[in-house]
């Protein structure tokens, strides 16, 4: 990889951090997609490069959440208990059984599509406090933080993305569940890309990280992911939010397009 390459790796992972930080989204979502049209990074090689980008980029954010005093509480406890091990199943997952790349995009726009319908339609229309659901038991936290870890290792994301609105839709503060997704990303992050360094050693094809760029965005992630944190308190949470979602649902619908050329 070129200086150029590396200089916008640093840009990409810097801006997409700013964005998704405050909400407790790594932003390793949005840079899925700019790994396979930009970087041209080889499946699976995505996946594992993505988890490594959280790695790197997830301290800048917690190191403003921890000064805060954000990141104590059961909460934060039960996502990392839960996702854990399901990053580890997903990571084998997807080594084994999903090496397609249609497939892959196929699936990465099932998710993302409907996260950010989900997002826009719940900020446009924002649920009556009387009606609100009551914040979930930690049985649940816990069963819901193991899919999410699950899925996160199949796609590289972490979990911070899907685990963040699913638990605002369910009555939690933002400012509780972002500290504590970013944490619980960081975490399944590091035991997942560390999964996928060992399965590259038994198993042919290109399931490595791309260890150049994914320390280059996530060098710009670490530094955005401050910022971001740093700017919550700043920001609107709805304007956040309705961005978040329409770059999800943009991002979705490529996808899906391109898979289904």
């Amino acid at each position: 990889m070129g200086w150029e390459l590396g200089v916008a790796g640093l840009a990409v992972g810097m801006l997409i951090a700013v964005v998704t930080a405050p909400v407790g989204v790594s932003g390793a979502v949005f840079l899925l997609p700019v790994q396979l049209s930009v970087f041209a990074v080889p499946n699976p090689a995505v996946t594992p490069t993505n988890l490594l980008y959280n790695v790197v980029a997830g301290p800048g954010a917690l190191l403003r959440y921890r000064r805060d005093g954000a990141l104590t509480g059961p909460l934060v406890r039960r996502l990392v208990l839960g996702t854990l091990p399901g990053v580890v199943l997903g990571a084998v997952t997807r080594v084994f059984a999903l090496p397609g790349p249609r497939i892959f995009r196929l699936l990465v726009a099932a998710l993302i599509l409907p996260l950010g319908i989900w997002l826009i339609t719940r900020t446009l229309r924002p649920t009556p406090p009387e009606v609100r659901r009551p914040e979930p038991r930690p049985r649940t936290v816990t069963t819901l933080a193991l899919a999410v870890g699950v899925v996160g290792g199949i796609y590289g994301i972490g979990g911070g993305s899907i685990l963040g609105p699913l638990l605002v839709g369910r009555g939690i503060p933002v400012t509780k569940v972002a500290p504590a997704a970013l944490t619980s990303t960081f975490a399944t992050s590091l035991v997942g890309a560390s999964t996928y360094a060992l399965l590259s050693l038994a198993h042919s094809g290109s399931i490595a990280p791309d260890w150049l760029l994914g320390l280059t965005c996530g060098l710009g992630g670490l530094i955005g992911g401050y910022l971001g944190a740093r700017l919550q308190p700043r920001l609107p949470e709805p304007f956040l939010r309705l961005l978040l979602g329409t770059l999800a649902a943009a991002l979705g619908t490529l996808y899906a397009v391109n898979a289904l050329r």
